[in-house]
């Protein structure tokens, strides 16, 4: 019997944004609003309030039109403006997320994207990992790239 060996399925990415830390929060946490700078993601949150809580239950929709796949999350850790982290409860993305945010003066910020996945398909998912990974990163480099122009260009006043 094939053993496979142990792979990290972490992904990180950092990205600065020229806007202050507390704007920098406040946009990444607007779930309904992620579908201005997520590529191909849609998320909603389930039930009442803003989705700014622990407790409150996510769900992203990533794909075009109906070939995609369901991200459904809760929110485990809410520390405002810092960390926010979800745990992926979904069938095909499971494990914890975190968005957090750390100021770099009063007009700048880092926004850091983690993602600890447990792989699916067994074997093959992790057989698949090291060649996903460069993909999985890539993709969330793109959508903070893409959220770091968005909150560049919001008006401030």
């Amino acid at each position: 019997m094939a053993v496979w060996p142990s792979v990290s399925a972490d992904v990180t990415v950092t990205r600065r944004v020229a806007a202050p830390a507390d704007v920098v929060w406040h946009v990444l946490t607007d779930w309904p609003a992620q579908n201005a700078w997520m590529p191909m993601t849609r998320v909603r949150v389930l039930g009442l309030g803003d989705g700014r809580e622990v407790g409150a239950r996510l769900e992203a929709w990533t794909g075009l039109g109906r070939a995609g796949f369901l991200d459904s999350m809760v929110v485990t850790a809410w520390d405002p403006p810092c960390r926010c982290e979800v745990l992926h409860t979904g069938r095909l993305v499971r494990g914890p997320g975190v968005f957090s945010v750390r100021a770099l003066g009063a007009h700048a910020a880092e926004v850091t994207w983690e993602e600890h996945l447990d792989l699916p398909f067994g074997a093959v998912g992790r057989a698949g990992w090291p060649l996903a990974r460069p993909a999985v990163r890539f993709g969330l480099g793109i959508g903070l790239r893409r959220f770091a122009r968005f909150v560049e260009r919001l008006p401030r006043g």
